[in-house]
């Protein structure tokens, strides 16, 4: 099995190429970085891009922290061992512009070594993933974002892209508002190695799903970042941005794991769009291009 060491090293790495490539994208904007150190053990570097020619928000999160789980999280992840290694790469954009989509991706390695005189194998796994939130649903960027990850998915598994991303269909939904999140995208968590794929393998997609986010992301924005908008498509990408807050405060695990072993609130809540409207009984005009992306946030679409 590879290292924890060596995950976290190359998860740096990963971080520092993404910068990089939305640095670029952007053309002004650029990343401001905080290092930190977390009470009990480990730590990270916050990037965070703001107020960009097109990104107006975002950051790109690397971070390696161990210690003791609380009783909380050792129930919620179903384990009875205290010690805990996590590293991972956690990234969030908002662009400024409506016709421009949101994009979250994440990958991350945990890992609870055994103890000393413990008759149980030490437990870890891979997880992460990587979903699209466009504020009006475009059919062609909807194919085109779903069939790069099946490419990157049928590499190494053909079971990957149908099974990861029907769970990202069923995480990224908002149960409360009966619609999804986005349009999906690629969900997994505890991945482990079996007499097909090896922890190599499963290292190697983990950064081929990270290194998948800049190409993807770069030929969505550049098809939509010149298109003109109105102040009406304005309003409904501050309505579609208090959805993405709410399944972030409410669901996501990521946010409960940070919050539950005492993570950097900065760094866990920077998930949040920077202007959000949460329009009273909203309801689109019937036949408008809101109505449309409204009828295409459920589960099940067959995009690739």
């Amino acid at each position: 099995m590879i290292s924890k060491e060596q995950i976290a090293e190359d998860y740096k790495q990963i971080q520092d190429e993404i910068c990089a490539a939305l640095e670029k994208l952007d053309g002004v904007a650029k990343f401001e970085e905080e290092i930190w150190e977390r009470e009990g053990g480990g730590g990270g570097r916050t990037r965070v891009i703001q107020n960009g020619k097109i990104l107006e928000k975002g950051g790109v999160n690397f971070s390696a922290v161990h210690g003791h789980l609380p009783d909380t999280m050792k129930r919620a992840l179903q384990v009875e061992q205290d010690d805990f290694f996590a590293t991972g790469v956690s990234i969030v954009i908002h662009p400024n512009h409506p016709l421009v989509p949101i994009i979250h991706m994440n990958i991350r390695y945990f890992e609870m070594p055994s103890t000393m005189g413990d008759t149980q194998k030490p437990v870890r796994w891979f997880g992460g993933g990587i979903d699209l939130t466009p504020h009006y649903v475009f059919e062609d960027d909807a194919r085109f974002f779903h069939s790069g990850l099946k490419t990157v998915c049928d590499k190494y598994y053909e079971d990957f892209y149908p099974r990861f991303k029907k769970w990202a269909d069923d995480y990224f939904f908002i149960k409360h508002r009966n619609e999804t999140r986005g349009i999906g995208g690629i969900f997994y968590d505890r991945l482990t190695a079996n007499d097909e794929l090896s922890w190599e393998d499963i290292f190697e997609f983990s950064k081929s799903v990270g290194r998948s986010f800049a190409p993807l992301y770069t030929e969505l924005v550049n098809r939509n970042r010149d298109k003109s908008f109105t102040e009406n498509q304005q309003l409904f990408q501050y309505q579609r941005r208090s959805r993405y807050a709410e399944f972030n405060l409410v669901y996501d695990a990521g946010t409960k794991f940070g919050l539950e072993t005492n993570g950097r609130i900065e760094s866990i809540l920077m998930s949040l769009p920077p202007t959000a409207k949460w329009l009273y009984d909203y309801h689109p005009t019937g036949g408008s291009e809101e109505e449309k992306t409204l009828s295409l946030l459920k589960k099940g679409i067959n995009w690739a």
